[in-house]
């Protein structure tokens, strides 16, 4: 059996009429990697529609790209050199296109950035060298094409050189190689070219040989995003695809965000030839884990101890290409590996000039085509990874109605917004928020009653709650009502059961508690009734109001009672 070669994904991208597509043509051309008459085909209609024949209309799949003289969609293309597979991906030049461009662009190691040597370094060249830098693309070659245009000059050649190395290197992009082509004729593409003996680097498909591929996500965290759970039989099987690292029957997995630890019981298989123990990065799989959780799509699961990062707050570099601006504080959904939630954005950091990397950091909306730094919120907290840590984990989109409107990278993970440092409860496409854990002290020493934070995890249905404290004791069948999110949280045996918004909610004769830990005075479905009709014409901005309501329907010391304490905070 021959030895499989190394994949390499390429991106390559440029401003619209600078080759890019010739360029792309002659490689698939010099690789003998087109199918059998396509070039035959390719020239038949050329000669037919009256156009000379261009490398470029291999890669047009439309007629109507052809009639554009334009490509208008991100094409994926495989070939091979002896030394390895490779992907290419090819990315479109206009502004309207870039989000075809963010999508291609995310997967790729390496890119190809194509200038014009006559045109030289136009707006969209500097654009697209931002992207790869957005992107976290190191591994750049520039390809100054139509070397034939300028008579295949070296000053002109070391002149667009020095502007693309004066402009990326204020992004931190350091192109390893400036190589001189001409892609209609193939100069400097497979073989060197005896029109520049001026230039000793290699030809591109030489060049592009001595990349090397990155470290194998094998090797990194693991990363496991939920996709969905399956019930056969007596088993739930969490489905899903390794983005990273490996997993083992029998290792000790912890599930994001919520925290839930357990085991890894089973790899489930088809036939008992497909049976394994371990599944690594790449592939999907089916799992059984020990304890019976309540799992769902868009979890991650990982290891102790390599955990995402978990919270409802990160800074993002997004390229926004929505229809209408993105605004603060507007509900948008974000898409993030399998996760899909309700965001906002709560800062816009700066809004980039991509040509001229000028910032703007006093604005109030994100317009089409602006690269921005934004710091999003989300409904509830999520698991995530920094880009450069995780491709997949670190990466988003942004969905306006049924649009895709903004594609980013996560740069760095935000602290939970204060209003959050609680406990959540998400469940039925709902979310709660209570501090029932906390604990009530009384210092003997001040002689003051201080209230210090409990934990802030994240449950969902199906997960034991903490019902003892030093200052409270919550029986194992209750309610809690959360009036400041307008939803019931039923705990049965310990654990929460289910999310009901007070509209559905019906009184079953369980202890009620609201989402502070005090004792409701309500021992009837009609008081229930009561209690949620004074709530909506209360005034929480009129202590005095908020007071009597208070007074009228809670109670401190049913489930809470003061622990007298000496120099409690440690």
């Amino acid at each position: 059996m021959a030895q499989e070669k190394d994949g390499l994904k390429i991106v390559v991208v440029g401003h619209v009429d600078h080759g890019k597509s010739t360029v792309i043509g002659r490689l698939l051309y010099d690789t003998n990697s087109l199918p059998e008459g396509a070039v035959d085909k390719v020239k038949r209609i050329a000669k037919e529609t009256g156009k000379p024949f261009e490398y470029a209309y291999l890669l047009d799949a439309f007629e109507e790209e052809q009639k554009q003289g334009i490509t208008i969609d991100t094409t994926q293309i495989q070939f091979f050199t002896k030394q390895r597979e490779y992907v290419i991906i090819d990315a479109p030049g206009h502004k309207e296109f870039l989000k075809n461009m963010i999508s291609g662009a995310a997967n790729a190691e390496a890119a190809l950035l194509v200038i014009d040597a006559k045109q030289g370094v136009q707006e969209q060249s500097k654009r697209h060298g931002y992207m790869l830098s957005l992107l976290g693309i190191k591994k750049v070659y520039v390809v100054i094409n139509k070397m034939d245009l300028v008579d295949y000059s070296e000053s002109v050649f070391h002149s667009v050189v020095a502007e693309m190395k004066e402009f990326l290197s204020g992004l931190g992009v350091y192109p390893l190689k400036y190589i001189p082509v001409s892609g209609f004729f193939g100069e400097n593409i497979s073989q060197q070219s005896d029109k520049m003996p001026w230039f000793k680097g290699e030809p591109i498909l030489a060049a592009i040989d001595l990349l090397e591929p990155a470290a194998g996500i094998g090797n990194k965290p693991l990363r496991f995003p939920i996709q969905d759970v399956y019930k056969f039989d007596d088993r739930r099987i969490i489905a899903g695809r390794i983005e990273a690292g490996t997993l083992t029957v029998g290792d000790e997995i912890i599930i994001c965000p919520g925290g839930k630890k357990t085991t890894v019981q089973s790899i489930e298989h088809w036939s008992e030839r497909d049976k394994k123990q371990t599944v690594s990065a790449g592939e999907s799989t089916g799992i059984t884990v020990k304890d019976e959780f309540f799992n769902k799509r868009g979890e991650i699961i990982t290891r102790v101890g390599s955990e995402p990062i978990i919270s409802n707050r990160f800074r993002a570099s997004i390229f926004w290409m929505g229809k209408t601006d993105l605004v603060l504080h507007k509900k948008y959904k974000l898409k993030l590996a399998t996760q899909e939630v309700e965001c906002e954005a709560e800062q816009i950091v700066r809004v980039i000039d991509a040509t001229q990397l000028h910032a703007t950091e006093v604005v109030d909306k994100i317009v089409l085509n602006d690269v921005a730094e934004v710091i999003f919120k989300t409904k509830e907290p999520i698991a995530f990874d920094v880009f450069q840590q995780n491709h997949v984990t670190g990466r988003f989109v942004v969905v306006d109605g049924y649009d895709v409107a903004g594609g980013g990278i996560v740069i760095a993970g935000e602290k939970i917004a204060i209003a959050e440092k609680m406990p959540t409860f998400f469940g039925n496409e709902l979310t709660a928020h209570g501090d029932i854990f906390d604990e009530f002290y009384y210092d003997v020493d001040s002689l003051e009653v201080t209230k210090i934070a409990g934990h802030s995890n994240v449950y969902t249905i199906g997960d034991p709650i903490k019902t003892h404290g030093e200052s409270f004791d919550y029986p194992e069948h209750f309610d809690i009502l959360v009036f400041r999110d307008q939803v019931a949280i039923k705990i049965r045996s310990g654990k929460v059961a289910a999310l009901i918004p007070f509209s559905e909610y019906e009184y079953e004769a369980y202890p009620l508690v609201n989402g502070r830990g005090f004792g409701i005075k309500a021992n009837s479905t009609l008081d229930v009734q009561d209690i949620f009709k004074d709530y909506a014409g209360i005034d929480y901005n009129n202590p005095q109001v908020n007071a009597k309501f208070s007074n009228k329907w809670f109670f401190f010391n049913k489930y809470r009672k003061l622990t007298f304490y000496f120099d409690y905070i440690i």
